[in-house]
This record gives structure tokens, sequence and C-alpha cells, in this order.
């Protein structure tokens, strides 16, 4: 159980340092490039995503299919 908290507090943590980076861009106004927000998109993401499916087992609950 404890690997399982980890697992979920470590891709909580990813998540929200991606998610703030992008809430720099849309609410704050920072600039970047087409390309550095097309990767900064696609990391926050797949870090949502690892949050997911952290939460889902940590919850107990099976995976999608």
């Amino acid at each position: 159980m404890q690997e399982l908290k980890q697992s979920y507090q470590d891709a909580y943590s990813a998540w929200q340092t991606q998610l703030q980076s992008l809430h720099r861009v849309l609410l704050d106004g920072e600039r970047l490039e087409p390309p550095r927000l097309k990767a900064l998109l696609y990391r926050e993401a797949l870090m949502k995503e690892r949050y997911d499916r952290a939460r889902r087992a940590l919850l107990g609950l099976a995976e999608e299919e």
C-alpha cells in the first residue's frame, strides 16, 4: 500500500508541475514558441494520464481497457 501511495504522490506532484507551467502560459500570458507549447501540452497530458492511473490504482479500481 505504501508503494501505491508514493506512486500517487509522485504522479500528482509531476502533473501539478506541468499544470503550473501550462497555467503560466494560458492564464499569466507567458509566451512560448509553438514547438515548446506543443511539448508542454504533451507533457501535461502525459503526466495527467500517469496521475489518473496512479489514482485508480490507489482507489483499487481496474484499469480501463
